[in-house]
């Protein structure tokens, strides 16, 4: 088909639209009205998720269906806010609290997901961890905030390193008894209270997810309740949910994507939430989306291009006409994507930007609006964003800089966890401007367009991993003196994590080797972050006065060899 420069929006009546009918400015202030609390003064997040749409008479409307190869089963609202306020009981019952930290680790399942929205109403601040997760990450995620308390299963169980985790008080099994507090052993004789909910205030914390920096451990971002907000009015203007919608957000709750927009954002606009287990398979998604008729669909451009690997035969044996809005998220997404969407799925792909320290999209392509592939879009109503250079003065359209949001907005982070001084690095140039880290241009037209990271960090399918974090594991291994960590440019995954080692003495570089150490960071720390790539050098480029390891100029040379290609 014919590459456009803009695409323009179809017809039809979107949420955005309407809401903006009549003329009026719609503010951050007139969007509380939508909450119950607006009139009770009675704040909780998964109150405004379930039970309000329960009291509303909505309980018969299906709120999760679950799909995991034949396995397939559904969960109404009423379902759900009785099996939240039983699980909430079993934590109540054993001094889970306001204020606690308690992670849950679990797969894709609705266990997962009744876990989380449980211990929120009880006012705890809840750490989801992504799936594959190894010893670890867990291990650094629990000890940083001490977390007092762990949902798991019998299998992750044995990625808990129980031992160097004093903090934990009680650890919870969806599935076993042994190493823990059976979850359903307490579920068979649990009487709930009529007042197991906790009523918070708009800043208290609601949940913590880790991010990882280019230096140091990843560091603990705490969202308070007042997110829901941001997050409720991105989910009916960008995602445009209505209340006939069948939704799939494809992130694990792991990941704030799959948190804000795999949980939050859908159930607060009352839509069904689809749950899809297992890994990626082009012919299990596709069945997904015809099986259960999703009708807005929320990926990663990495999953978009690894289907359009697969061949777009294998699109010919599906019915998706149910589906009428797809997004992107986690990367930029690139046009090829976009112009396949609109080929083959005869629907526009949506980029959206935002970040774990945002709490929900602040740059969007809302469906109202003309795309610009290429672009993340423009800022949502009522966010501002501007292009600084490096002295905090706005550049002009056309210029590249650091890419700044006005602040305060609803979503935006409570707080860092204990760390104050990595709270302030995103306000280098004083309180008003968020500082992204992303370097970025605006056009004459407002359209926001991604060229960059001004750090290390490496982006791979989505997914942001610190190179310190890998760094500090390959030296770990006894074959390893010096090591330095970049992402590597990557058609399908974005970038990949590659990995530069000078050897100790009596190591030779070898096949097997290389091998084992990937396979030693794979298993140790997670496997999105395991090297791709690894390549032996005598010796890494490095600064001449203080002898700092050249990251960049090993990035540099990567990205020169891969144009070459």
């Amino acid at each position: 088909m014919a590459r456009q420069q803009i695409i323009e929006p179809r017809s039809g009546q979107y949420n955005f639209k309407t809401d903006y009918s009549n003329g009026d400015t719609i503010t951050w202030e007139s969007i509380e009205r939508h909450f119950s609390w607006h009139v009770t003064g009675k704040v909780n997040m998964a109150y405004e998720c379930v039970n309000r749409h329960v009291v509303d008479g909505f309980g018969s409307k299906t709120a999760l269906h679950y799909v995991e190869g034949d396995v397939e089963w559904k969960l109404s609202y009423k379902d759900l806010k009785i099996e939240t306020d039983r699980w909430a009981q079993v934590l109540k019952n054993h001094g889970v609290k306001k204020g606690d930290f308690l992670f849950v680790f679990l797969p894709k399942h609705p266990d997962c997901y009744i876990a989380i929205l449980a211990a929120i109403k009880l006012g705890a601040i809840v750490g989801p961890l992504f799936e594959a997760f190894m010893e670890e990450a867990v291990r650094d995620r629990i000890s940083d905030c001490e977390g007092k308390f762990l949902i798991t299963n019998k299998e992750f169980m044995t990625r808990v390193p129980r031992e160097d985790l004093p903090s934990l008080e009680k650890i919870f099994l969806t599935d076993d008894s042994i190493n823990g507090i059976s979850i359903q052993d307490e579920l068979s004789s649990v009487v709930v209270k009529q007042d197991i909910l906790e009523w918070v205030d708009l800043e208290d914390g609601l949940n913590i997810h880790y991010t990882s920096g280019s230096t140091g451990k990843p560091k603990g971002i705490i969202h308070a309740h007042r997110a829901m907000i941001h997050q409720y009015i991105t989910g009916r203007w960008v995602l445009d949910l209505k209340e006939d919608d069948v939704y799939w957000c494809t992130a694990h709750p792991g990941w704030v994507t799959g948190s804000v927009y795999g949980i939050f954002a859908p159930l607060l606009n009352r839509a069904t939430l689809v749950l899809h287990g297992g890994r990626f398979n082009a012919h299990s998604w596709y069945e997904t989306l015809e099986k259960t008729g999703v009708t807005v669909w929320y990926s990663a451009p990495t999953a978009f291009r690894m289907l359009m690997a697969e061949g777009n035969d294998i699109l010919e044996n599906y019915d998706l006409h149910n589906l009428r809005h797809i997004l992107s998220v986690g990367e930029p997404l690139n046009p090829e994507v976009i112009y396949w969407g609109l080929e083959h799925l005869n629907l526009r792909i949506h980029d959206t930007w935002w970040m774990t320290e945002t709490g929900a999209q602040l740059i969007v392509n809302l469906p109202t609006t003309t795309i610009k592939p290429g672009s993340m879009g423009k800022p949502l109503p009522n966010i501002e964003a501007v292009v600084l250079d490096d002295d905090g003065k706005q550049l002009p359209s056309g210029e590249v800089g650091h890419l700044a949001i006005k602040a305060p907005w609803p979503g935006i982070m409570k707080e860092v966890w204990k760390n104050p001084e990595k709270f302030a690095s995103y306000f280098p140039f004083g309180p008003e401007w968020y500082v992204a880290g992303d370097l970025a241009l605006i056009d004459e037209d407002g359209y926001v367009f991604f060229q960059g990271r001004s750090d290390d960090m490496i982006n791979s399918s989505g997914e942001r991993i610190g190179p310190f974090e890998v760094e500090s594991k390959l030296m770990e291994h006894p074959a390893v003196a010096e090591v330095a960590v970049i992402g590597k440019p990557d058609p399908l995954r974005g970038e990949i994590v590659k990995a530069f080692l000078v050897l100790n003495k009596g190591y030779q570089e070898d096949v097997n080797l290389i091998e084992e150490i990937r396979l030693f960071v794979r298993n140790r720390l997670a496997a999105h972050a395991a090297p791709r790539e690894i390549e032996i050098l005598s010796e890494l480029p490095k600064t001449k006065i203080s002898g700092k390891i050249l990251r960049r100029e090993l990035k540099a040379r990567e990205k020169e060899l891969v144009g070459r290609k």
